[in-house]
Order: C-alpha cells, then structure tokens, then sequence
C-alpha cells in the first residue's frame, strides 16, 4: 500500500516536468494533505478503510504459546501486522524491583518491560536505553495484567514479563496485554480473567457532524485520525483506558458509542485468544522454581537467622534453596525458592526444627551431644537438649553409662516432660516393646 501510495505521488510530481527541489518538496506536502482528505472522507462516506475492512472489522489473529521451551512461560500473539513474544519469568522475593521514589517507597513484585526495536517497523536505528514510548506503552500494559493477578498469598512469585514487539503496524501495547496473558496463563500463574486490548480509531468531518468510529486502527489510522483510544479489559469489564485525542473534545454520544464498539472488539479477541488456552495451567512448568510460605513464631526469628545470618546462610549453602525471612505483625513469613522439591523440604525440616517448640508426647530423631554418668543429653531440635536419664534407656538396668552411647550417635526418643525451668525430659525406653515377664 506504501508502495502504491508512492507510485501515485510520483507520477504526479513527473507530469510536472524539471521542477526545482522546493517546488517537489511543496508538491510532497500538498500530496499529502490530499491523501489525508481523501482516506477519511473514504471513511465517511462509505465506510471503507485503507485496507479494506469495515469500520468495526478486527484483522485476523492467530497465537502460540510455549514458544519458548525454556522459559517459564511464553506466548507470541499476532494481529494482521502486529506481533508480540512475551515471556514470564518467575523469581523470588529477593527478585522484587526496590522503588526508592520522591513520594513512594516500597518494593513491587510484578515488572513489566517492553521493547520496541527499530526493525519492527522496518526502519534502522540503534537499540538504546528505554523512550518515552516504551515506558508509557509498558506501563498501559501492566496496569492491564496488574489487576488480574492472583492475591498475594496465593501467588508467592516476583512476575517479570518482557514484551519483544517484532512487527508492528498498529497497537503493540495492546499486543503485548493479549501475549502477556496467553503468557502468564502459560506459565501457570492463577490469573482471575483474561484480559485484551484494542486500540480503537476516530475520524470526523470538520464540523464534527459526521463521524466514524474505527476498531483495530492500523499505523496510517492512528496518523491520519483523530483519536488513538486503547481499552483493556476481561470478559467483565474494562480494567485501563488510555486516549489521544487530536481535536478539541468528544461528546458523549461517541465516547460511549466509542467504549460499546471496543466492548465487541475486545470479547472478538478473547474468543480467539481463548483457541489457544482458556484458563491457566493446573501447575508450573517442570523446570520452574518452586516457592513454599511458611509462618513461625516472632520470638524464633533471629534464631534462624543466626548472629551476622550465619545460620540462614548456612541453610542455604546445605540446602541450594533460597530462603527469605520478614517481620509481619508477630509471625515471621519465610519464604523458600529452589528449582527442586529436595532442596525445599530440606530447608523445611530445617526451619521447623529450629522455630518449632519441643511437645510433650511427640518423637524425636535425636543425637547425643555429652554423655554424663546419670544419662545422656540429646539434642532433639537445633538448640533444644534434653536428658536421657540412664533408668530411661532400656528396661533393663544399667549400673554405668559406659558403652551404652558415643557422642554423636542418633537415637530416638519420646519426649515425657517439660519442666517449669524449660529443661526435658527424654525417654528411650518408651518406645521399645516391653520385655514379656517370664515369672
């Protein structure tokens, strides 16, 4: 169409014969002032755009996801000439972005990034640091997947998208809603409702008589119209807007007509979206980190944080899991992230161990840390020993303490009682089967 649009130009600029520089560079500019009448008066007058489609007609759509094998999840969503790649990436608390701003200071666990190379619009230029452009579309995006999110407790990952726009001819940010939430339900995130976008159009006449609205404006739509107006949203509602307007307001009437036509629009693209997956992934990916929340007592805090965090760093060097601990209210929520099931409940067992208060009546996997001549003493929990007294062994008798234990050695063991000054009391004998009497 570019190509033709050129031809046209062209060949009227030739009738003209040797004309001098200015005179073309005039001729270009009057050119286009002609396309730009005669493409929306097209509109106007008999609802026909540049490329064909009636005013409300949407172009064809096709999406994958898994794109990516390695990601933890990916989808690429393609509309006429526009295609996003988007990938999710799963991350740990450590992984939150920190906000160190003038009025806010916080941490935010769903980022979002959107990249808009040159050549997605077939012009050459260097990729360098973010514009205004990737910023504000990036950040229509996110307020978009924002509100779907699952609640904080049930989702204990730091969501990164990344959006790679390839081609473009029309709205990418509304792309990248779209490939953000064939994306995330990719990668198994428990998100509330689909969520789609679409950029919709304006041409009016000049006395703003006559107007047409148009869905799923191309580049050329966006240029020559009056109005660039994105809405995002589920099946239930809108969830963000954006607008650019080029004239000096709009009635009530096409706004609303505006908000009804993008409302078809929208529900026209879930459909589509919804040929690829529906709902979520029951589970993450095989190769996605895992992420468990367990809540301890205050008081036990700093005990799994060891003095200059030698303990938690302790852990995680055994472990390889990543473990995470905050102060909320008068639990301490620690969190532990690693890509394998082992690691984690190692850390668990771990943790427990050391926030957990020793029960009377519950059994213990113990070991032997001092032998003394009336028992031994037993550390059942990091830091909790306990007596085994030697009448508490067996039920046999033993005079000595000698060759019974070495230091070390695991035993199990019940624990009888907890005495008003905190110390154990520990049996052996509880747990063995009482000898038949022969007498």
């Amino acid at each position: 169409r570019s190509v033709k649009f050129k031809e046209v130009r062209d060949a009227y600029i030739a009738t003209l014969g040797e004309i001098d520089d200015i005179t073309k560079s005039l001729a270009k500019k009057y050119y286009h002032d002609v396309e730009y009448d005669a493409i929306r008066n097209l509109v106007l007058d008999e609802g026909k755009r540049l490329d064909g489609r009636t005013t409300t007609q949407i172009r064809p759509i096709w999406s994958e996801i898994g794109y990516l094998p390695s990601a933890h999840g990916s989808a690429v969503f393609t509309r006429g000439e526009t295609q996003a790649l988007t990938t999710v990436t799963l991350g740990a608390k450590d992984d939150e972005q920190m906000i160190d701003g003038a009025f806010i200071n916080g941490y935010n666990k769903f980022l979002l990034h959107y990249n808009f190379p040159g050549f997605s619009t077939g012009e050459v230029r260097p990729n360098r640091g973010a514009g205004r452009r990737e910023i504000g579309h990036g950040n229509l995006a996110m307020r978009s997947l924002k509100r779907v999110l699952p609640a904080e407790d049930a989702n204990p990952y730091t969501i990164r998208i990344v959006s790679d726009i390839l081609e473009s001819n029309g709205s990418s940010s509304m792309a990248t809603v779209c490939a953000g939430t064939l994306a995330l339900m990719d990668a198994g995130v428990k998100i509330t409702s689909p969520v789609s976008g679409i950029a919709m159009g304006l041409i009016t006449n000049e006395m703003g008589t006559k107007y047409a609205i148009l869905s799923d404006i191309l580049g050329d739509e966006d240029h020559l119209g009056d109005m660039d107006f994105k809405v995002t949203g589920t099946k239930n509602g809108i969830v963000a807007v954006q607008m650019d307007l080029k004239i000096n307001g709009l009635s009530y009437e096409v706004l609303t007509n505006a908000l009804i036509q993008a409302k078809d629009g929208r529900l026209h693209i879930l459909g589509e979206m919804a040929k690829t997956i529906t709902e979520p992934r029951e589970d993450y990916k095989p190769h996605a980190p895992r992420i468990i929340t367990i809540r301890i007592d205050k008081e036990f805090i700093g005990a799994v944080i060891g003095p200059g965090g030698k303990i938690i760093q302790e852990m995680q060097r055994e472990t390889g899991a990543t473990i995470s601990i905050e102060e909320v209210g008068n639990q301490g929520v620690v969190q532990i992230f690693a890509d394998n099931k082992e690691a984690i409940d190692k850390a668990v067992t771990r943790i427990k161990n050391i926030a957990s208060k020793p029960e009377v009546g519950e059994i213990y996997e113990g070991k032997v840390k001092s032998i003394m001549p009336f028992g031994a003493f037993v550390e059942i929990m990091p830091g909790k020993d306990g007596l085994l007294h030697i009448s508490e062994i067996d039920h046999k008798r033993f005079e000595t303490m000698d060759g019974i234990f070495e230091i070390g050695d695991e035993v199990r063991v019940k624990l009888l009682d907890v005495d008003k000054q905190g110390k154990l009391k520990l049996s052996r004998k509880a747990l063995l089967p009482r000898p038949e009497n022969k007498g």
